[in-house]
């Protein structure tokens, strides 16, 4: 509980402020790959907020509402395996849209577009979201164990296809290789009739996809190698001893898996001086100027806009 509500507080701030940079800086407006960023900042968001909920929820009650309410027993199973497919998503389309972007061949180059960007994640979000129907239709509430999954046909598949292939070897392999390929892309970028604006924001957003599929590949890894070995080794109550360890296991690596809803913000800080510089000319600047009028406008009164804001924005460009 307290490590959950740690990254709660942590990950929310830093994935808020993400939000906030990257929606204000004219910048990354109109720029596929900050759209991916987005919008994963807002799916971690809510991961965070539905794992706490989940993990609150028992120390408020006394007991677990999962064991109890057949609803809440379904929807705890549900929402997170979406959040997690869906920013799991959002890392590779990144990675892929920098090297689509990235790319010395014009019609590669051509394919990163922000309609596409728009496309994949509307498909993203219907296809995780129906994956999802049979967690609540085969969750349900079994007396001495609680709520688990009661269909052996879904355990098979989720221990000989969807850990093994859908949660592990696909995004681990796409997000790695395109990764890559990008920051290769990147380090033999001259293009003609390409200004250096764009080329410094190839740089910077490759950096920063780069060594956050670094990170995503080290938090994930270990986690869909505990899930495979727990869905093909069954741990009884009856026995305490090993039961104990496999929680404990389970929760430890539970709780490295959801740093990957955390650490992004401070990942794009650390790997990019830029992104250090954008982050603090919208706290020193625009949040500053924006408090500075709600506090000191009065009636009536004129204050200057547009061009001296632009001029500022663009010495981070």
């Amino acid at each position: 509980m307290y490590f959950t509500f740690t990254i709660f507080v942590i990950g929310g701030i830093g994935n808020l402020i993400n939000i906030c940079v990257l929606t204000s800086l004219k910048l990354f407006r109109s720029n596929q790959c900050a759209f991916y960023l987005i919008f994963e900042s807002v799916v971690n968001t809510c991961q965070l907020t539905i794992l706490f909920i989940i993990n609150l929820l028992p120390i408020v009650n006394g007991f677990d509402l999962g064991n109890v309410s057949i609803g809440w027993c379904k929807v705890r199973a549900m929402i997170p395996q979406a959040f997690r497919l869906l920013s799991t998503s959002m890392v590779c389309f990144a990675a892929l849209d920098q090297f689509l972007s990235t790319n010395p061949l014009l019609i590669i180059r051509q394919m990163s577009s922000l309609r596409l960007a728009h496309r994949l994640t509307i498909i993203a979000i219907i296809i995780w979201s129906l994956h999802t129907v049979p967690f609540g239709i085969f969750y349900q509430i079994v007396p001495l164990t609680g709520c688990v999954m009661i269909s052996t046909c879904l355990t098979h598949y989720y221990s000989f296809f969807y850990y093994p292939f859908l949660h592990g070897v696909l995004p681990l392999f796409g997000s790695s290789t395109f990764a890559l390929l990008a920051y290769r892309n990147v380090r033999r970028l001259v293009r003609r009739g390409i200004g250096n604006e764009r080329r410094r924001l190839d740089r910077q957003l490759t950096a920063m996809i780069f060594i956050r599929v670094v990170c995503f590949v080290c938090v994930l890894t270990p986690y869909t190698i505990y899930r495979i070995y727990a869905l093909n080794i069954s741990t009884s109550q009856v026995t305490i001893y090993s039961y104990a360890i496999d929680r404990l296991s389970f929760s430890i690596l539970a709780s490295f898996l959801n740093l990957n809803y955390t650490m992004s913000f401070y990942i794009f800080l650390v790997s990019s001086a830029r992104y250090r510089r954008q982050v603090k000319y919208f706290f020193g600047k625009k949040c500053w100027r924006l408090l500075k009028n709600l506090c000191n406008v009065k009636p009536n009164e004129i204050h200057p806009s547009g061009p001296r804001s632009n001029a500022e924005e663009s010495e981070l460009k």
